[in-house]
């Protein structure tokens, strides 16, 4: 399958194409060169109508992944220039992706959001249905718009997407790490690590689905905060990173 990665020069794509890349073909559309040099890329941004056109040509299924200027989760304190660079990368750039889509006949594929489109102090998440999206912050708010642009191609277009509320992406030596903080923080962050996100990638853009849906994908195997049911029942995904990796098991895991 060929797969857009849009924004996959960055953070969360870095750390999963060595993953994903054995089992499929992938393009970048990224302001940056990634850092895997084979891989096709096309510099622009997701903004400019033309090059995300250019980005979509002969692909099958997409997965957004930009992100730009995160603010404040804790507080709704932000500046123009952070309320434009969230409105652009979070609302306009995945419309103008979906639109570009939609004319190429490509009908599934999967958004990035995350766990910041909630409000974080809670100690439950019990389902992606019952949470409200309630976080102060910009980044959040915009995220969350993202999730609501995607329901409208899935309404008006007959297009199916995933949304994967993603929380705390790490690679392994992050997660090793983070595992063995103590939990002192009010907000808790389940890191999640860089294979397991890749698997839930893997799956989001390959099982059979129709319409929207929005999914907790996190590092808290146990569920001790988090209820991963549905990324189980829809994707077959849970993290699992955790029963192989060494040094793992140790640490409190957070």
């Amino acid at each position: 399958m060929k797969v857009l990665l849009v924004g996959g020069a960055g953070h969360v794509g870095t750390m999963t194409l060595p993953y994903m890349k054995p089992h499929h073909q992938f393009r970048i559309l990224d302001l940056s060169p990634p850092k895997d040099s084979s891989v096709d890329h096309i510099q622009g941004s997701v903004t400019n109508p033309d090059v995300v056109q250019q980005a979509v040509e002969g692909m099958d299924t997409f997965i957004y992944m930009v992100m730009k200027r995160p603010t404040d989760h804790n507080s709704s304190a932000a500046d123009f220039d952070d309320i434009v660079a969230n409105y652009e990368a979070n609302t306009m750039g995945l419309h103008i992706l979906l639109h570009a889509a939609k004319a190429q006949g490509i009908k599934h594929g999967v958004y990035t959001s995350t766990f910041t489109v909630h409000e974080r102090t809670r100690n439950w998440f019990p389902s992606e249905e019952e949470v409200p999206l309630d976080n102060p912050g910009v980044y959040g708010l915009t995220k969350g718009f993202g999730e609501r642009i995607c329901q409208y191609f899935c309404r008006e277009h007959d297009m199916s997407i995933f949304a994967l509320r993603i929380t705390g992406p790490s690679t392994r030596q992050q997660w090793l790490e983070r595992r063995r903080q103590p939990k002192s923080d009010v907000v808790h962050v389940w890191a999640t690590d860089e294979e397991d996100l890749a698997r839930a990638y893997l799956a989001a853009i390959s099982v059979e689905h129709t319409g929207f849906d929005a999914l907790f994908i996190a590092g808290d195997e146990k569920q001790k905060e988090i209820n991963l049911s549905k990324a189980k029942r829809l994707l077959g995904w849970e993290p699992l990173t955790h029963t192989h990796a060494v040094g793992a098991a140790t640490g409190n895991p957070r």
